[in-house]
């Protein structure tokens, strides 16, 4: 006797809250709308290893990432870039300064997500539109001469500007994703792990060795069609220090303890700090403390901190997006001023040239 198939409950064909509002261009189909010229593209490649080489002590410089919390105007964007280009030729015997271009901001809650998703901050979420703004002002920044960071939120997003990008961050919240650290071991430039929400690094560590190995995953390839993904493994990482739950961890007696957790797990010790966050209380008057205390640590012979990080626009602290925007000022995290941050890093590049053990190698 035959048995019949059973009608599948009426409620699944209800099940789905979501709708396809709007396709999206491919991620090549944007590249070759904006491409990236050869110029440019040597440009970037010479960037990725000069981080490198950092991260491996050839280079004694120390490495900065710095700009805005997000990026939320162009034309405030793209003038603190023009300021942060002059900078970088000024102390670039000892810094690389690494524009921080972020787009995309991870929400504990609801709220603006960044710049492609919502680039007009009204909730019209234009992302066809963010993605292509968000493409054109990192090209504008490269043709500054600046390398660019970048955090990398959702994976889908990261094919429409992971060409122009000369660093990574993998934030708190997705370090310990699985998905995140599948992407990170394809992408071809140093990616930077920060600690978990709790200030401890073992999730990191966990991150750092995945993104080490190679991975065969689900993906999308540049043409927009789902596919397998097959990487060879990312060597370039590292650990960014954000502070936890329970404060900071830029101190002496935390940075022991991180190397006693790294030479444990077998990873090299190469340690970034985040001046904000929690590691600042997040107050953006108190980045300078932080990052002259790790400055002094660097100077006294610690050569596995090979930089920071600062969150910096062109005025000081922040303000909710709506229609009255100040210009030049934050809307997410609040940020340190472009004066206090000039001053920060030319005094601590004077500091460098007088000491002659920060070159040596």
């Amino acid at each position: 006797m035959k048995t019949a198939t059973p009608a599948l409950p009426r409620n699944l064909t209800l099940a789905a809250n979501a709708l396809v509002s709007q396709r999206l261009p491919s991620a090549l189909a944007l590249k070759q709308q904006l491409p990236l010229s050869c110029a440019l593209g040597t440009q970037v490649n010479t960037h990725r290893q000069a981080v490198r080489a950092i991260l491996d002590g050839h280079d004694p410089r120390l490495l900065v990432i710095v700009g805005p919390c997000s990026l939320h105007d162009a034309k405030s964007a793209l003038e603190y870039a023009a300021r942060l280009a002059r900078l970088a030729q000024e102390v670039s015997g000892e810094m690389l300064l690494v524009m921080r271009a972020y787009v995309e901001k991870p929400r504990t809650t609801v709220g603006w997500k960044g710049l492609a998703y919502d680039p007009r901050l009204d909730g019209s979420d234009d992302m066809v539109g963010g993605l292509t703004l968000c493409r054109e002002l990192m090209l504008a920044m490269l043709g500054l001469g600046l390398p660019i960071a970048s955090e990398l939120l959702q994976p889908m997003a990261a094919g429409y500007f992971d060409d122009l990008l000369s660093w990574v961050a993998i934030g708190a919240r997705t370090t310990e994703s699985q998905i995140h650290r599948e992407m990170a071991s394809g992408l071809g430039m140093p990616v930077g792990f920060k600690n978990g929400t709790d200030g401890g690094v073992g999730v990191a560590c966990d991150a750092m060795r995945s993104a080490a190995h190679g991975h065969r995953h689900f993906g999308i390839d540049p043409q927009g069609h789902p596919a397998i993904i097959e990487t060879a493994g990312n060597p370039d990482t590292h650990l960014v220090l954000r502070g936890g739950h329970h404060g900071p961890n830029h101190d002496r007696q935390s940075i022991a303890k991180v190397h006693h957790a790294l030479g444990r797990a077998a990873i090299p010790a190469r340690i970034m700090v985040d001046c904000s966050h929690a590691n600042s209380g997040k107050d953006p008057s108190r980045q300078p403390h932080v990052f002259e205390d790790v400055l002094n640590q660097r100077l006294e012979g610690d050569r596995s901190l090979i930089g920071m990080m600062i969150e910096g626009h062109l005025f000081d602290g922040c303000q909710a997006p709506g229609p009255n925007l100040r210009y030049g000022v934050s809307v997410t995290d609040g940020c340190l001023g472009w004066d206090s941050t000039e001053q920060l890093l030319r005094e601590a590049a004077r500091r460098m040239q007088r000491n002659p053990s920060a070159r040596a190698i």
